[in-house]
């Protein structure tokens, strides 16, 4: 059960909201003043806190400073309470590190909605989200589903796309941000020795091109299909103002992508200066996480279908020297492949070969 605190000096007002809150489902505590909100701020470690302005003892922006400047407290959601010859003052609040205002007087609804959105935020930014592509994708999905993003995926134009036709083209200027809602694409560039290099693989419930669009630079790498797709075209600005709206959400992800752009230096690294069965162990443990999103995680035994050529484009190989090592694989029952296709067959024992 979420806890709730509430700071006002009004005994009606704060009983009031204490009993709207308490019928809602939250379990709530209050103070009458704000140095007694303090003290049971830190004491009680709130989900929210719910605060009126003007008290004595200690007013509502004192009570918001000293939460903020407490590591135990300083990232509870905060929503001030403000009479309406206040309004003009709430830009302070807001510029100190408040969520939220309202202004009294208030009905019951306008209060529930505003503490809803308030931790739901909260929920998302608190969350750890994996530093690749999914996990960018379930930050966006959790962002969208919370109204913290308002993008209606139902409502755009769609494009169905047959096996082998490009998305987009590297150095064309990002128009949409692309939701791939069934199939497979692949994203690649082409070094200057005219090798090309897989720098990702996408699989439906991805997100791609986010990465350009809020940089505002043109495509690095070009996006062909390898399974029939379907993709919805997200309008540029509805993504890139809703991320850079709110400052909290705008750092969320810009330390996840931060978080990305890391892990894929690691790979470029691990694919110069790894051995090979390394890298082809990577990638087959990649791979087979990527296009086999199932409950609970995918299993070993699931078939990975995509071809040789985009495998060891992936590892930055040779066709040849791939074949070579998976054949090792078979031979050491990691893998079995059967009808042209692998299959993990010791997700474990694959992993271990990446240390």
């Amino acid at each position: 059960m979420r806890r709730l605190l509430v700071i006002d000096d009004h005994d009606d007002i704060r009983e009031n909201i204490a009993e709207i809150l308490s019928l809602a489902g939250y379990e709530t505590f209050t103070a009458e003043n704000g140095k007694r909100g303090v003290e049971a701020a830190i004491r009680e470690k709130p989900d929210l806190v719910i605060c009126d302005i003007m008290m004595p003892e200690l007013d509502g922006y004192g009570v918001l400073h000293l939460l903020r400047k407490n590591a135990a407290t300083e990232n509870i959601p905060f929503i001030f309470l403000t009479a309406k010859t206040e309004r003009g003052d709430f830009r302070k609040g807001m510029e100190m590190g408040a969520d939220d205002y309202i202004t009294k007087p208030f009905d019951d609804i306008e209060l529930l909605n505003a503490i809803e959105v308030r931790l739901k935020k909260y929920d998302v930014l608190q969350s750890k989200y994996a530093p690749d592509e999914k996990g960018v994708s379930e930050l966006i999905k959790d962002l969208n589903s919370s109204g913290l993003l308002n993008m209606q995926l139902d409502t755009y134009e769609t494009e169905d796309l047959a096996k082998k036709l490009t998305l987009y083209s590297e150095g064309k200027r990002p128009k949409v941000l692309y939701y791939l809602k069934k199939g497979k694409i692949k994203a690649s560039r082409v070094n200057d020795d005219g090798k090309e290099y897989i720098t990702n693989f996408y699989a439906a419930g991805d997100f791609i091109g986010y990465l350009p669009l809020l940089e505002g630079k043109n495509y690095e790498d070009t996006a062909v299909v390898l399974e029939d797709a379907e993709v919805v075209m997200v309008p540029r600005d509805e993504f890139v103002n809703g991320v850079f709206n709110d400052i909290t959400v705008a750092t969320k992800f810009i330390r996840l992508i931060a978080q990305n752009v890391q892990e894929k230096e690691e790979r470029l690294l691990s694919l110069a200066y790894g051995s090979l069965r390394k890298r082809v162990a990577k990638a087959l443990v990649d791979i087979h996480a990527k296009f086999n999103k199932e409950e609970g995680g995918a299993k070993p035994g699931q078939a990975l279908d995509i071809s040789r050529e985009d495998i060891a484009q992936y590892v930055g190989t040779a066709t040849e020297s791939l074949i070579r090592t998976l054949s090792d694989f078979k031979s050491e029952k990691l893998i079995e492949i059967k009808d042209g296709k692998i299959r993990i067959t010791d997700l474990s024992r694959l992993n271990n070969l990446l240390y």
